[in-house]
């Protein structure tokens, strides 16, 4: 059997799966947030980001794509492996034995499939423009650039270029009370899973013995708890009115 094979058809290769994408996801749930922390800058900040992202073009949409690839892989090996746990075991598949399981290991399934609802409607609300529409009456706001953005030292977006104003998009896409409330329960829920997920993985590399256990369980939980806090710190800025709209917007095209 070849390598894609046992990947896909062995215990352990679908652990592999899940390890590898585990790192690829975790690795962007992490870079998409600092990315939105720049919405605490000057609107150039985040604004700039994104025009430099969005004109990377055939290269994003690769990037997207191959997300959503490494996400349908990590549900089907988790689903695969949790009726395989479950057969060995012969529970039939509405019986669940909780043993000495933490409250994220017990709902790492169902808090997978809310988050998986959740990218969804991410991308529709702040990528493809369709939750924001009646939002921003079927216009989307543009920008003025003020100074030039940098991306590893190049100029990557130019002063004086007008670009979407995704500052603004952030602020107003936060301010109906349901949607924010939605995000933060959703994060919630994602802080959850990656819990889980992050001890799982360890364990998978074989770094998780006794020796380690109680440092990365540390530095997981740690890492989850600011994972959380650096999410709900923009939905809760734009409650109090820390967060405003920039004042540099242009006329929106429509």
């Amino acid at each position: 059997m070849n390598l894609v094979g046992n990947l896909f058809c062995s215990s352990i290769g679908r652990k592999i799966l899940m390890a590898v994408t585990g790192v690829i996801l975790i690795g962007f749930v992490f870079g998409h947030l600092v990315g939105n922390l720049q919405v605490f800058g000057h609107p150039d900040k985040i604004n700039g980001y994104a025009h430099f992202l969005q004109s990377l073009g055939p290269t994003l949409w690769a990037a997207r794509i191959g997300l959503i690839v490494a996400v349908v892989i990590h549900i089907w090996a988790a689903t695969m492996l949790t009726l395989e746990s479950r057969h060995a075991r012969g529970l039939r598949p509405g019986r669940v034995t909780w043993l000495k399981a933490t409250i994220a290991s017990r709902y790492m399934r169902w808090t997978g499939y809310v988050v998986l609802a959740f990218i969804f409607y991410h991308l529709a609300h702040f990528t493809f423009g369709g939750a924001q529409a009646s939002t921003f009456k079927e216009t989307l706001p543009r920008y003025t650039m003020t100074s030039d953005y940098h991306v590893f030292g190049l100029t990557a977006v130019r002063a004086g270029t007008e670009v979407l104003d995704v500052h603004r998009m952030v602020i107003l896409g936060f301010q109906p009370p349901l949607v924010a409330w939605f995000y933060i329960v959703a994060v919630g829920l994602l802080s959850l899973h990656l819990l889980h997920g992050m001890e799982s993985l360890f364990q998978t590399l074989g770094w998780r013995n006794g020796r380690w256990l109680r440092a990365l369980r540390g530095a997981v939980t740690l890492a989850c708890a600011a994972y959380f806090i650096g999410n709900l710190i923009i939905p809760g800025a734009v409650f109090t009115g820390a967060l405003k709209p920039s004042a540099r917007a242009v006329a929106a095209k429509p």
